[in-house]
Formats: C-alpha cells, structure tokens, sequence
C-alpha cells in the first residue's frame, strides 16, 4: 500500500505543557498526588512512561493541567525531540508537548517510532547552533513525513512494541531484584532480624561477632586516569546522564568515541557514585569494565566477598542522604566528599551472617547483569528493524 506525506496536525492534537508559576521551583507546587513528568523521565523511559521523579500539588495542578495516558511526550527543550506515550495520567510542564493521536488516522505507537527513525534526527539538525537549541510547536508542525495506511501503521507499531514490551519486562524484573536486595538488607542490617538473631547476643549495642568500623575499612576510591584515545572507541563510557536515580543497575552507557577529556578507568563489579549533587541518589554497580565521568566517584571494594555488603551500604537511602548532608559547596555545584564517606559507620557482621548475606546479593547481581545485557540486545534487534519498517523498505 502506498505512503503518503503528512504534518503531525493532520493526525491528531498537539498541545504545550503548561507551568505557570514563576518561581517554577517554589516547594508548594509539589508532593501531591499528580505525576509530574519532565524531560529526563521521557529521555529515560521505554516506549511509555509509568515511572517518574516529581509530582504536583493541588497548588500545582491549578496551574498546569492533566494530560490522559497515551499521550504521545515530545520534549523541546534540553534533550529534543525525546519521546515517550503517557502510560498514566499525568501533568508536565512546557518544555514537553503532548500529541493526542486521532485514532481514526493514525497509531500513537507509530507515530513515537517515526520519531526515532526519522523525525528526531530532523529536527535536531534545525534546532542546533541556537544559542539554545529548542524546538518550537511551529517548528515541529512544519515537518512532513511519509505515513501508511491505519492499518499497516498498527501492524508496524506491534512489530516494534514487541521488542519494548520484552524490554519493559526485564526492567519490571530488575525493579523487583533490587527491592528485595533492600529489603534484605534493611531486615539484616538496620533491624538486625538477621539469620539466628533470637539466639544472638547483643553486646555494646551490636549482635555478638558483629564490628562496627568506618566504610574507609571496607573499600578505596579508584582514581585510574584514563585518555579515552588509549581505548576502543566501542569501549563503554558511563556519565552521570547514563546513571539512573535510586537504582544499582547501571544499564545504559554511552561509548568512548563520544567523549575527548580524561576519564576515570573502572572494572566490572566496581560501584560508580555520582557525586555532584549526591541527593540525587545516583549510585550503582558497573556491569563491564570502562570510563567513568570525573564526576563520578569510582568504589572498589577490598575484597570480592565485601561487593554485597559495600554495595547495599553505599547505595541505601541513609548513606546517600549522609553523604549529601556533609557535601563540599563548591563554586558550582554541591559535590561528594569522599573522605567524609570513608568516616560512615558500617556495621560489619559475622563471616556466617556475611556468607549468608552474598549467598543471596550475589545470584540477584548476576540475574540483574542478565537482564540489562538481554535488554541491550533486544534494543538492537529492534534498533536494526526500526528504519526498514518505517520507510516502507520491509513489508508487513
């Protein structure tokens, strides 16, 4: 069947998001019950968005607006044309504009694959060498493109969503791996309802056979300086863009070729923390050797048997909140103090409680490692498919 030319407002409704208030960061707005999404939730998600940092207010609801799920995200400003579908009812502010597809005409779906194939690249091309890149509503309904039938549009969309619904499952999959780490964790470690605990002793406040010590005694900071020319330039690179919040799964990376100053060698298992602006809670393990941004601290535990336990240490909600009450001030940004870190109390248990401890991180670490790499592969069949389906050259 043929493809024929079309403008975005031939197959839907757009509309900006709205945020109003001025100050945009005034604390009323927010905490409330309305997902507020911005644009580093669309950058970051699959093809729909369900998780998210921030939420609104009824404040800040009564100067934005709810937009229903399926609502196709296009972001203009900051990363553009990034886009995502709503999978929940949720605000977001005018740095993103909503598509609504007209059901009649076309595939939400689709239209989200059309950008990554083709559209996204586009309007990146007229939008750099601004002195800020942004992309306007007119910009963005100036654009045309080559569209199927409705039919054959779904049959694309369903071709493609495959390969993100198996993605968004391992993601389901990790999520719940590493809440039961932490939830471990937290019983064993901050309740003390360890294995054996009815019968333990406890002496100066601590179980019997258990040492309290500063994490300094547990692991160093690795600072391997690294010119990324001395690598492939396939070889991984993990900025703090690539570090997603309050999760150890460092599951995407960026390569060296993308980078030209130094940067900071790391192995697999090392633990990489993001020390600018600590509070972000940026902390995960590194599933394969690489770079790391300078900006990230680089944690190696003393021993391979201490990964579990420094793992669940540094990235537990009290570590991170610790370390970023004692945090440099520095011209810029706020930054991580190691060697304030390295002072934080750890309890370290019995070799029995410790044993038992990795009897159970351990296997949960390399199912997480499985999954991310099952992930990227996923992404790149789907990657490959991706621009023949979208211009035609593969029939369905």
């Amino acid at each position: 069947m043929s493809w024929r030319p079309q403008k975005l407002d031939q197959l839907g409704t757009l509309s900006r998001g709205r945020s109003r208030h001025r100050p945009r960061d005034a604390a009323h707005l927010y905490g409330g019950p309305y997902p507020f999404i911005q644009t580093s939730d669309v950058k970051h998600s699959g093809l729909y968005i369900r998780e998210y940092q921030q939420t609104y207010s009824e404040e800040g609801l009564r100067q934005s607006k709810i937009w229903p799920a399926g609502t196709l995200c296009i972001t203009i400003a900051a990363n553009i044309a990034d886009t995502a579908i709503l999978g929940i009812d949720a605000c977001f502010p005018d740095s993103v504009i909503g598509f609504t597809a007209d059901e009649n005409k076309s595939d939400v779906r689709f239209i989200k694959y059309l950008f990554d194939a083709t559209i996204q690249q586009r309007v990146r091309q007229f939008t750099q060498g601004a002195a800020q890149d942004n992309l306007s509503q007119e910009k963005l309904l100036s654009i045309e493109f080559l569209i199927p039938e409705l039919q054959e549009q779904r049959r694309i969309a369903s071709i493609l969503s495959a390969y993100d619904d198996l993605i968004a499952n391992n993601r389901r999959r990790i999520q719940l791996l590493e809440e039961a780490a932490r939830l471990l964790y937290r019983e064993w470690f901050v309740h003390l309802r360890f294995p054996g605990h009815e019968h333990a002793k406890i002496k100066d406040g601590i179980p019997e056979g258990w040492k309290r010590g500063p994490l300094g005694q547990l692991c160093v900071e690795v600072r391997e300086i690294c010119q990324p020319a001395s690598l492939e330039p396939d070889a991984p690179y993990i900025g703090l863009e690539h570090m997603p919040r309050r999760s150890i799964a460092l599951s995407e990376w960026g390569t060296t070729e993308q980078v030209t100053s130094s940067k900071h060698r790391f192995r697999e298992n090392d633990i990489l923390f993001g020390k600018i602006r600590p509070y972000f809670h940026k902390v995960g393990i590194a599933l394969t050797e690489g770079i790391a941004s300078s900006d990230a601290i680089v944690i190696r535990p003393a021993s391979q048997e201490l990964l579990p336990l420094v793992l669940m240490v540094t990235s537990s909600d009290a570590f991170v909140a610790d370390t970023a009450q004692k945090m440099k001030e520095g011209s810029k940004m706020p930054r991580a103090d190691w060697k304030q870190m390295t002072q934080y109390p750890v309890l370290y248990p019995s070799d029995n409680t410790l044993w038992a401890l990795n009897d159970f991180i351990e296997p949960i670490l390399q199912q997480i490692k499985t999954l991310v790499f099952s992930n990227r592969n996923l992404a790149v069949a789907r990657d490959l498919l991706l621009p023949k389906l979208m211009s035609g050259e593969v029939a369905v």
